[in-house]
């Protein structure tokens, strides 16, 4: 059984959260402090994290982090902040998902067991070749690992099947819609702004100037290619 953590101060949402998790076969823990609920998060007992941005002692922005620095689980933000810059700081955080106080339960539900999908397919995905090379980029597909001039570089799952992607599609020109479908595995649980997100963050790790790319390139208008 698949157990979700939902770290939500709002009694009534986190039942009510959790009445619909479990009518669909999960098992699901509720802490209502921020500090906790991170002590529990990283106990590695759990598939999928929910967490609410404003909680006491600290805040889900603050958890996001220090779980992604230890796993690549799936996290899922609610919040009722809806502006575009919160959705954007968030998954700059490392969350998979952003979900916009008030949501309906079963639209929550089929995130989570999309997500979950999602996590356990790149988790199990095999590349036909096993090491990848581009002008100093080298992705070993059989170790998971991806190295930059020789220096390895930590990604999460979901960053390497996107560079992944890329890497085995050099030269062609892919829309953030079209990534998005690809890479999430559904289009109508999210939008094309995670797309940017997650290449911003891969930037950052394998571009010697981020702000002017070698081997992710943006069309404007187009989408994104990979200079091979």
């Amino acid at each position: 059984m698949k157990r979700i953590l939902i770290i939500e101060d709002d009694l009534n949402i986190a039942e009510l959260e959790r009445d619909y998790l479990q009518l669909n076969g999960y098992e699901v823990d509720i802490v209502q402090d921020g500090i906790k609920g991170l002590e529990k998060a990283l106990t590695g007992r759990y598939n999928v994290i929910i967490v609410d941005l404003m909680l006491p002692g600290k805040d889900g922005y603050e958890i996001t982090k220090e779980i992604r620095d230890k796993f690549e689980i799936p996290v899922l933000i609610v919040s009722a902040k809806n502006e575009d810059i919160d959705k954007i700081r968030g998954l700059g955080f490392g969350a998979d998902d952003y979900l916009t106080k008030p949501f309906s339960p079963a639209e929550l539900v089929a995130r989570v067991k999309s997500h979950i999908v999602r996590y356990e397919r790149l988790k199990g995905k095999i590349v036909a070749c096993e090491v990848i090379n581009h002008k100093g980029l080298e992705i070993n597909t059989s170790a998971h690992k991806v190295f930059v001039n020789g220096k390895e570089v930590q990604l999460t799952t979901t960053e390497y099947s996107l560079l992944v992607f890329f890497a085995t599609n050099p030269n062609i020109v892919f829309s953030k819609e079209h990534i998005f479908e690809t890479i999430w595995g559904d289009e109508s649980l999210g939008d094309s702004a995670t797309v940017s997100v997650h290449v911003q963050k891969i930037r950052k790790k394998i571009e010697r100037d981020p702000s002017n790319p070698e081997y992710i390139e943006t069309l404007w208008g187009a989408g994104y290619r990979f200079n091979s």
